[in-house]
């Protein structure tokens, strides 16, 4: 029988070779970037250039379809401009649940991202190609050709991204070693790659657009969509695990295989898919336009349920046992409070481009300052308080007061409340005149705070809490609820108006209301996360 002090003895052992092993670990761990590994460097970089993309073209959108069409615009009132604006804005987010599975399943996440990324890019020319044409024809009516590329150019960009979004997410948590603490902050660091992009876009896209033409605005945004296919393409090689030597990003059957790049013939592979699906989506856009709109009603919803019925069965059939199963239910619970965050939020890309646009005096130094570079505002907030909010983290964290992600959801709605409170004050004063930009950007500093606490820290739990085999699908899933969010968004004035309440007020309410529930059923949901943090 061990005496005490033999005991006591082989525990210490134990507990400094568990030290010596995190030690190795943290020694061997890639730490390239600022910290973080060197594919991280890479992710960052792609995800800008998209971003640059698709926010430069998503700032002048609704300027764009509510313009003139004599300058090349298409000339719809706003309530119709909003419509488009949010049906697009959703199915953007709604089609990474099918490029999710496709991902997993078949391609592999590198082979998607350049499929999407070329999707994207074919999109935003065709779009300013639509433009040009109307400029360059006009005839006092909307032109058929103008309706095709504008239709055929959103079809690409909502499918492309499909293709795009939910896998890029997930290749930058497959950077990090299961339990690696550094996740949440990679994800911020990745997260700053997006604003950068958004950042930057509206300065050059929307001033193209806006002051010289609106197909230059487009033209823009494609750019950027190859400029994100090129540096991949680059810098393909660092996207691994320096720890284990696997390759991230790979088909399912090459798990394992330490390949580094796509091969000659997988490119070849990237560019025939990304040709036959535009191709499809350039049919499927002339068949809309050429039947009744019953017949179209009823595809769309068939699909729908279709889509939902399979998501719901990969979801059943890959997820074992009470763990997975009561985290599966947190994202779920989590993904209501996702939803209502961004049916306020991408208000930015309706009511408050117009906001910008009819009720904010612009003009400095006798200049007007383009409605679209508030859109910028957010992204260079996110830019600036990311790291704060990272070293924040941390520092909480240290002293294990580091709030759990459901409370991180409740202080999201919280901002986003008080920022719609704050315009709502500004649109009353609106009424007898224009108001300083200021009111504006106020809001935008708070809502960003609340898009803080909320996306980068819903895509990292997305990581650690899905079932491995469907991470990608759960990425989707959780996107297909932003999806819903910006659907709301668009739709909230009509919804306000039916219901006779001010708009801005009205999200102002609902959304304190929801930060309480979230406060309250906290608790609930960190004990279901089973440990997870």
């Amino acid at each position: 029988m061990l005496t005490f002090h033999q005991v006591k003895k082989q525990k210490d052992a134990i507990f400094a070779l568990h030290q010596n092993s995190n030690q190795i670990m943290s020694s061997n761990r890639d730490t390239a970037f600022f910290g973080h590994p060197a594919g991280l460097s890479t992710l960052f970089a792609t995800e800008f250039w998209e971003r640059f993309s698709y926010y430069g073209m998503r700032g002048f959108f609704v300027l764009f379809l509510t313009a003139e069409l004599a300058s090349g615009g298409f000339g719809l009132d706003r309530t119709a401009a909003y419509s488009i604006y949010g049906l697009f804005t959703s199915l953007v987010y709604l089609t990474p649940i099918a490029g999710g599975i496709i991902a997993d399943k078949i391609w592999g996440q590198r082979f998607s991202i350049y499929v999407g990324a070329l999707m994207m890019a074919f999109g935003q020319f065709a779009m300013a190609f639509g433009s040009y044409y109307g400029k360059v024809t006009h005839t006092g009516e909307l032109h058929h050709i103008q309706q095709f590329f504008l239709f055929s150019g959103l079809g690409l960009l909502i499918l492309g991204n499909g293709f795009f979004k939910p896998v890029i997410s997930t290749m930058v948590g497959g950077l990090y070693q299961k339990g690696d603490n550094e996740r949440d902050n990679g994800f911020t660091i990745f997260y700053m790659g997006i604003n950068l992009g958004a950042l930057v876009t509206n300065f050059i896209g929307g001033t193209l657009a806006e002051k010289i033409g609106w197909h230059w605005g487009f033209v823009a945004a494609g750019t950027g969509m190859i400029a994100s296919i090129i540096w991949l393409f680059l810098k393909e090689t660092t996207i691994e695990q320096r720890v284990t030597g696997y390759s991230i990003g790979l088909r399912p059957k090459d798990d394992g295989n330490i390949k580094k790049r796509l091969s000659k013939a997988d490119w070849g592979k990237v560019v025939i898919n990304a040709l036959a699906i535009s191709g499809g989506i350039l049919a499927i856009v002339f068949g809309i336009l050429s039947v009744p709109k019953i017949v179209t009603d009823i595809i769309a919803i068939g699909a729908a349920i279709g889509g939902f019925g399979y998501l719901g069965y990969t979801i059943f059939t890959n997820t074992n046992g009470k763990t997975e199963w009561s985290r599966v239910g947190v994202i779920v619970v989590l993904a209501f409070f996702n939803i209502a965050f961004w049916s306020g939020f991408e208000q930015a890309g309706t009511s408050f481009n117009t906001f910008a646009k009819d009720m904010t005096d612009r003009v400095v130094f006798g200049w007007e300052i383009p409605a679209s570079w508030f859109q910028s505002v957010n992204a260079l907030f996110i830019v600036i308080l990311a790291p704060i909010f990272t070293i924040v983290w941390d520092k909480l964290s240290a002293k294990k007061l580091n709030p759990r992600t459901p409370n991180k959801f409740g202080f999201s709605l919280v901002f986003l409340s008080i920022g719609f409170l704050i315009i709502g004050i500004a649109n009353d004063k609106a009424a007898t005149g224009l108001v300083s930009p200021l009111w504006l950007v106020f809001v935008y500093l708070l809502h960003t705070m609340g898009e803080l606490c909320m996306s980068p820290v819903g895509l990292s739990m997305i990581t650690k809490l899905s079932p491995p085999k469907i991470t990608s699908v759960m990425m989707g899933t959780w996107f297909a609820s932003i999806a819903l969010g910006n659907y709301l968004a668009a739709a909230m004035t009509a919804i306000c108006l039916w219901l006779g309440l001010p708009t801005f007020y009205f999200i102002a309410i609902y959304s304190i209301i929801l930060a309480g529930v979230a406060f309250l059923i906290a608790p609930k949901l960190n004990k279901m996360m089973k440990g997870i943090h």
